[in-house]
């Protein structure tokens, strides 16, 4: 980029930037242009991704006052703009991920596990490659088969050649390719990675326990909301009734029931006379 250049750079990703209601941090490092390319074409209109140095980013940051984004930049950052909610678009950008395979160097970005079970591999040097990394191994049924589960490598270590060895043999993809949105920031609010990666179905579970307590606090120390006024006349109607039957209270509301438990007690005693008389 020429020099003269730097300063339309700079006025042109600040402008974007103000132009819609989230700004986010990506982390592009080794995204295959080909994946890059997809995902753009499944976020169509929903979202914008621009790319450029590092120093430029930061400049930009600080002109449109954005700069508690720059201790995220991270990797080969890009950044990515939208007006859609960030839980929303992050679960896009989830959606569009894609398994690879491991390489040397590459960072864990979750915790890698290789589980315990048979394998398809015959007894040999595979068994002292996958030793190599850690794993206790046996031979059964002529196959070699990994006797317990082990966590290879933690969320932000570096794979090595071992790990990449035992992978290959294994025939797994640990890595996910795809967009990284490191944070985003809207409205003043920065929304951490760690924040936006929800499981929707823990959280509508969450949620549905939030609104069940919520109700039985209403309930249980009588403070009434729209939501639990009709729960609490029937609570308040059937203590009033229990009340009215303990102490044979003549409502006419209740007066059938106080008369059958005492047409049942009455039994009962008849029932006692005659077992002692008999």
């Amino acid at each position: 980029m020429l020099k003269n250049e730097k300063p339309k750079e700079v006025e042109d990703l600040k402008n974007l930037m103000e132009s819609y209601s989230l700004v986010g941090i990506l982390n592009m490092h080794k995204l295959p242009t080909r994946q890059l390319q997809k995902i753009k074409k499944q976020l169509g209109s929903r979202a914008v991704i621009r790319m450029s140095r590092k120093s430029m980013l930061s400049r930009a940051l600080d002109a449109s006052q954005k700069s508690a984004l720059k201790e995220k930049i991270v990797g080969e950052p890009a950044l990515i703009l939208s007006n859609e909610s960030p839980f929303k678009l992050f679960r896009v950008l989830k959606e569009n991920r894609a398994s690879a395979p491991a390489k040397a160097g590459d960072i864990a970005k979750n915790d890698i596990v290789i589980a315990k079970g048979p394998t398809s591999l015959p007894p040999g040097p595979a068994i002292s490659t996958l030793q190599k990394i850690g794993l206790k191994t046996t031979v059964q049924a002529g196959k070699i088969a990994v006797s317990q589960d082990k966590v290879v490598a933690k969320s932000g270590e570096t794979v090595n050649d071992d790990m990449v060895g035992a992978f290959n043999l294994l025939k797994m993809e640990p890595m996910e390719i795809g967009l990284d949105m490191v944070v985003a920031l809207e409205k003043g609010t920065l929304y951490d990675k760690s924040v936006l990666d929800i499981d929707i179905d823990v959280y509508l579970k969450n949620l549905q326990l939030a609104v069940q307590h919520a109700i039985n606090i209403s309930l249980h120390t009588g403070y009434l909301v729209p939501e639990t006024a009709v729960l609490s006349v029937q609570k308040a109607f059937n203590e009033a009734k229990s009340l009215c039957i303990a102490a044979n209270i003549l409502e006419k509301e209740f007066i059938g029931d106080v008369l059958a438990k005492a047409v049942t007690e009455a039994k009962a005693l008849e029932k006692g006379i005659a077992d002692k008389t008999a």
